[in-house]
């Protein structure tokens, strides 16, 4: 498997990933499945300060995986959120283990010390969501830092929203 930085050519390919999302779990509190255009945008703006990568398998995209500002103020400067989206049949196969870790080092060398991940959470799971984020994110070393009850509601029913954090340097 390749991991290599996505560019505004991937849109479509990123896009039939991200569409089962929005369409189909409350993973992403999004409720419309994005135009190419506005997810070129969205590449564009995102690439031109952080890294935002693709694992690629056989030459097609399987997965990918963003860092964006955590805060638009300068002090946040140090401090990115993540996001990550698997192919739905290539989950549980390490691909995003490999996404993360490439990341990680990506941002470490960009100087970036904190990594925040926001994350949809099910008191009780459903065919929506289960919490399969949260504990991935733990096992990458991801700690509990906040959690927001009842904060999106998506199919009908409200969801929580947490936020876990990892220290990805030393503050110095």
């Amino acid at each position: 498997m390749e991991i290599r930085k996505v560019t505004v050519d991937d849109a479509k390919e990123l896009l039939d990933i991200y569409a089962p999302y929005v369409e189909q779990t409350a993973i992403t509190f999004e409720y419309d499945v994005p135009s190419v255009g506005e997810f070129v945008e969205r590449i564009k703006k995102i690439s031109s300060k952080y890294p935002y990568i693709a694992a690629v398998e056989d030459g097609k995209i399987v997965g990918y995986a963003y860092a964006s500002a955590f805060k638009e103020r300068a002090a946040y400067q140090w401090a990115v959120e993540t996001s990550i989206y698997v192919d739905m049949q290539k989950r549980q196969n390490g691909v995003g283990r490999l996404l993360y870790e490439a990341l990680e080092q990506r941002l470490r060398e960009q100087g970036i010390l904190n990594s925040n991940a926001c994350i949809s959470y099910a008191d009780v799971e459903d065919e929506h969501l289960t919490n399969g984020s949260v504990h991935f994110h733990e096992k990458l070393g991801y700690e509990l830092v906040a959690h927001f009850h009842k904060c999106g509601k998506k199919f009908g029913k409200w969801y929580d929203m947490v936020w876990m954090e990892k220290m990805l340097g030393e503050h110095k």
